[in-house]
C-alpha cells in the first residue's frame, strides 16, 4: 500500500487572506515627524517670517503650558478605569435616580478623568446597573470639575478666581441639568449597551497602561491641533476680524462654542487655549471651557459608537445648548 501527501500549492483564491494593520495615530505622528526633519532646511528660512515666528511662540507656549497637565490627567484617568471608578461610585450613588444625578456630578470632583475615559466609564456604569442618567451626569461633570482641571484653569488665568468659578459651576449646572433631562426622557432615550472595551483577562496593570497609551495618544493630538488653531487664529487672523466677532456678544460666544466643539481638546488642557483669545469676552471663553468637555466632536462619535446613534442624535445637540445657556447664565452672574 503506498501512502501519497498532496503538497500542491493552494491557489490564490484559497490562500487565508493576511490582514493589514490599519494606519493608526502613531504611524501619522511618526510620519510628520519625519516629513518635517526631511524638509527641515526649506522649513528653516520660512520660519524667520515674523507671522511664522510669532506663530510658533504662541503654539510652543500653549503646548508646553499644557502637557504637564494633560499628563497628569491621563493617568488619574487610567488609575479610575483600571482600578476605582465603578465601585466608588456604586457606594456613593442613591437608589434614586432623582437624588443620583446631582451626587453623581459632585462625585466628578474626586474621580477626575479626561473625556476620552469618562465615555467607556459610564458605558460599564450603565452595564452594570447603574440608571443611565446618573451614568451620564457622571460622564459629563468628571472631565469638567476634577481638581486637575481646576488648576490648570487657575494656572491658565492667573489673578482670575471668578473664572475658576465660574467654570466649576457652569459645568456642574450642566451635568446635571442634563441628567435630569435623561431621566425625564425614560426609555424614549434608546442607550445601546456594548460589551467591555477591555478583554477578560486583562489584568489591571495591562488595562492601566493600554488606557494611558490610548488617552495620551488620542489626547496630545487634539491638544496640538488645538494649539496649531488657536496660535493661527491669534496670528493670522485680522485683527479687525478677530474684533469685529468679538466685540459682537452673541457673536463671539457662538464663535468659540462652534470652536471647542470642533477642536475637541482635552479638559485638562483647554484653559491655557482660551486665555489665549484676549480679544474675546470672559463669558465667551466660559463657554469654549464648558461646551468643549461637555460635547466636541470627538465625544459625539465616541457616544454614538458605545451608546448608538438614535441616542446621540437626540443626545448631542441638548448637551451643547445646555451647555451654552448655562455658561451664559454663570458668566452674567460671576464675571
Amino acid at each position: 500500500m503506498v501512502f501519497t501527501t498532496d503538497v500542491s500549492t493552494p491557489s490564490r483564491t484559497d490562500a487565508p487572506a493576511v490582514g493589514r494593520r490599519p494606519v493608526g495615530q502613531v504611524e501619522l505622528v511618526a510620519l510628520g515627524i519625519l516629513a518635517v526633519l526631511l524638509a527641515g532646511q526649506w522649513l528653516v528660512p520660512l520660519l524667520d517670517h515674523p507671522s511664522l515666528s510669532t506663530w510658533s511662540t504662541i503654539f510652543v507656549a500653549i503646548v508646553i503650558q499644557s502637557t504637564p497637565f494633560l499628563i497628569v490627567g491621563v493617568i488619574l484617568s487610567a488609575v479610575i478605569s483600571a482600578l476605582l471608578s465603578e465601585k466608588v461610585l456604586r457606594k456613593v450613588v442613591p437608589r434614586n435616580p432623582a437624588l443620583g444625578v446631582p451626587v453623581a456630578g459632585v462625585a466628578g470632583i474626586g474621580l477626575p478623568g479626561c473625556e476620552c475615559a469618562a465615555v467607556p466609564i459610564a458605558g460599564s456604569l450603565i452595564r452594570r446597573g447603574i440608571a443611565p442618567a446618573v451614568a451620564l451626569t457622571f460622564l459629563l461633570a468628571a472631565p469638567a470639575i476634577n481638581p486637575a482641571v481646576m488648576v490648570s484653569t487657575a494656572v491658565a488665568f492667573p489673578g482670575q478666581p471668578s473664572m475658576v468659578v465660574a467654570r466649576f459651576t457652569a459645568s456642574l449646572l450642566t451635568a446635571v441639568l442634563v441628567g435630569w433631562w435623561v431621566l425625564s426622557r425614560g426609555a424614549r432615550l434608546p442607550i445601546t449597551k456594548r460589551l467591555e472595551a477591555f478583554g477578560p483577562d486583562m489584568s489591571r496593570r495591562e488595562k492601566f497602561v493600554e488606557t494611558v497609551r490610548h488617552d495620551f495618544l488620542h489626547a496630545s493630538g487634539f491638544l496640538v491641533i488645538g494649539a496649531i488653531l488657536a496660535a493661527g487664529i491669534n496670528t493670522f487672523v485680522p485683527r479687525e476680524i478677530v474684533d469685529t466677532v468679538a466685540g459682537q456678544a452673541v457673536l463671539g460666544v457662538l464663535t468659540l462654542a462652534l470652536f471647542a466643539f470642533l477642536v475637541a481638546l482635552c479638559s485638562e488642557s483647554d484653559a491655557f487655549v482660551a486665555a489665549s483669545f484676549t480679544a474675546f469676552s470672559d463669558t465667551a471663553k466660559l463657554v469654549f471651557l464648558v461646551v468643549g468637555p461637555a460635547m466636541d466632536v470627538k465625544l459625539a462619535s465616541m457616544e454614538a459608537g458605545t451608546f448608538g446613534g438614535p441616542f446621540a442624535r437626540q443626545f448631542v445637540p441638548v448637551v451643547v445648548m445646555t451647555a451654552i445657556l448655562s455658561a451664559v447664565g454663570v458668566g452674567w452672574w460671576l464675571l
